[in-house]
């Protein structure tokens, strides 16, 4: 039973992030702190952008939930700190390794929930101001964006 509740609090962590993602992407990056997170919606030469600031802000909650799980024996704690963990490393794969191609693999697949996030991510990208995007999510993607109809008109590389 002990075990049941340290995969539901993982589970549950894991899934919060996505969704304190999308606040933060939705009100925050596209809202007062713009200025870091714009030019991810440009083409820029380099693997490094302001917007990788945000990777070491998000990671600061699961650092400090880790830190003090394994400080002050408190295991949910931690378990949710971990869960925090694996989502950053979930958002790294996917958007930094698969949609954006940071590192060149996963190129070429037809599961059509990871096509689906490809393609919200494009359309996301399609607006380079601060208002005017869409989709702001990472896990939680949009039905509308697995519609056979819109396979042939994102099929070019995001860069």
């Amino acid at each position: 039973m002990e075990l049941l509740l340290y995969i539901l609090v993982f589970v549950l962590a894991f899934f919060a992030t996505e969704f304190a993602a999308w606040f933060a992407h939705r009100y925050i990056m596209h809202g007062i702190l713009w200025a870091l997170h714009k030019d991810h919606h440009v083409n820029i030469k380099g693997n490094l952008e302001h917007n990788d600031w945000f990777a070491v802000i998000f990671a600061i909650p699961s650092i400090v939930c880790i830190f003090a799980g394994l400080k002050y024996d408190l295991p949910l704690v931690l378990t949710m700190g971990i869960g925090m963990a694996a989502y950053g490393a979930a958002y790294f794969i996917v958007h930094d390794v698969f949609i954006h191609q940071r590192i060149k693999l996963f190129r070429n697949t037809r599961n059509s929930y990871l096509l689906a996030i490809r393609r919200a991510h494009k359309i996301h990208h399609r607006q380079t101001g601060k208002n005017g995007a869409e989709s702001f999510g990472f896990l939680v993607v949009n039905k509308k964006y697995f519609a056979k109809q819109v396979n042939s008109l994102f099929d070019k590389k995001l860069s």
